[in-house]
């Protein structure tokens, strides 16, 4: 019991709930105090009807945010494995959660845990966003958007009565002369639309994006992924379809219901004709295989401090030109190597690289270094990558240098010595 409630103390102590409750609070108390003279709830119908209905709002916004934080995207289990142990090679292997992940799971670094249909993870409910808490979280998107613009329309209604007083009592207009602002009221009135306009803004894009998804049953990581598979297959013949679409109607009821309740068991989903439940990720696989393709390994030349703005260690020209994400920036140490995989013009990203681990596939031939592969994908990983756990960022370009494949420089140098042979 005493832990549940610690959870939940720690789950609203962060910068994002404890904003987003603040910015709910002052958009209420001060939309309810305006009005309470601008249209007070006492007198007409009228008023109490809006008074009314901004209060349901302002609840329902409460209400499902909280629901959304504390019910969570819902994790897939440790060391999670199919019924089925022929299916586990069409499944990614997570070495974090020790486990395969099920169809449209995806590992959350800042939850350290494989959320079941991940879309993204929120740092105003600091949570991620999936299959538990869909529902519960577009419904706070929705409540919230109509709340403040109830709310925009009262506070500026008030705050026009207000500036405008004086000229009601001097034509004898007075009852309209009701609302008075005081210095403090008129500078909160003011703060707090333009709090409002920008819940409008901001939380109505991110409302859009969150029905589009329920419409297409498509989630943040699934458009990437469907993205990736249209650009792979380009000028071909070849088209990828997404297994997941049944149709607006039948996508709403994926994850639309009274109850706001996750819909199914969130490890098996209905698919399109002529699609099964690991078309997704076998495409997921071929994507990855496409990835350590490109892969390139790089030496660091230059200590890496991890900061976000290394301004004193790396130049003006880095901190201007931040890759803009909230993936976390890494420390690294002259001799490190890291494995990147994505490119910046002034920034990497990748994964260093332990040689404890690295060292042990080079040994073997072709052959062993793939059934090694196919061992990690159906096993726990080794002791070293317990003893290390992944570490992942980016960092600064200036401060690595790729280094050239064994092959590669045994090519060169046999070049070179054909040249000096023949001069």
């Amino acid at each position: 019991m005493t832990s549940g409630i610690s959870a939940i103390f720690w789950r609203f102590f962060h910068w994002g709930p404890l904003t987003a409750i603040s910015i709910i609070k002052s958009i209420t108390f001060m939309t309810l105090y305006l009005n309470a003279m601008w249209w007070p709830p006492n007198r007409t119908f009228g008023g109490f009807l809006n008074q009314t209905v901004f209060l349901m709002l302002s609840a329902s916004t409460g209400f499902n945010f909280v629901m959304a934080s504390l019910t969570g995207p819902k994790f897939l289990p440790l060391r999670w494995r199919p019924k089925n142990p022929e299916d586990e090679q069409f499944l990614q292997y997570c070495g974090t959660c020790e486990g395969f992940k099920a169809p449209r799971s995806h590992h959350c670094r800042k939850c350290d845990r494989c959320v079941i249909k991940m879309d993204h993870h929120c740092p105003w409910i600091n949570h991620c966003v999936g299959w538990g808490n869909h529902a519960y979280f577009t419904c706070f998107l929705a409540f919230a958007v109509a709340g403040c613009i109830h709310a925009t329309v009262i506070l500026c209604g008030a705050l026009y009565a207000g500036l405008h007083r004086d000229w009601y009592v001097y034509y004898g207009q007075y009852s309209k002369a009701t609302v008075y602002l005081s210095l403090w009221s008129l500078v909160l009135g003011v703060f707090n639309v333009g709090l409002a306009i920008g819940v409008i803004i901001a939380v109505g894009m991110l409302l859009f994006f969150q029905v589009r998804a329920i419409v297409n049953n498509r989630t943040g990581i699934e458009d990437w992924i469907l993205e990736k598979a249209r650009h792979l297959r380009e000028g071909t013949e070849d088209n990828f379809q997404y297994p997941y679409d049944l149709g607006k109607w039948k996508n709403i009821q994926q994850v639309a219901s009274w109850t706001c309740a996750p819909v199914g068991n969130g490890i098996e989903w209905a698919v399109a004709d002529g699609c099964d439940q690991f078309t997704l990720t076998r495409e997921q696989l071929l994507q990855k295989s496409a990835k350590r393709a490109r892969t390139r390994t790089y030496t660091i030349l230059k200590p890496v401090s991890g900061s976000w703005v290394p301004l004193w260690s790396q130049g003006c020209r880095v901190c201007l030109s931040p890759p803009l994400t909230d993936e976390a920036r890494i420390k690294l140490d002259v001799g490190d190597k890291v494995r990147v995989t994505r490119w910046r013009k002034h920034w990497l990203f990748g994964e260093k690289i332990f040689e404890e681990v690295e060292d042990q596939p080079r040994n073997g031939t072709k052959k062993d270094k793939k059934r090694k592969q196919q061992q990690q994908q159906s096993e726990p990983l080794p002791e070293a990558h317990k003893l290390h756990p992944r570490i992942r960022g980016w960092f600064p370009r200036q401060c690595a240098v790729e280094l050239v494949e064994d092959e590669d420089e045994a090519e060169q140098q046999q070049h070179f010595n054909e040249k000096k042979k023949h001069k």
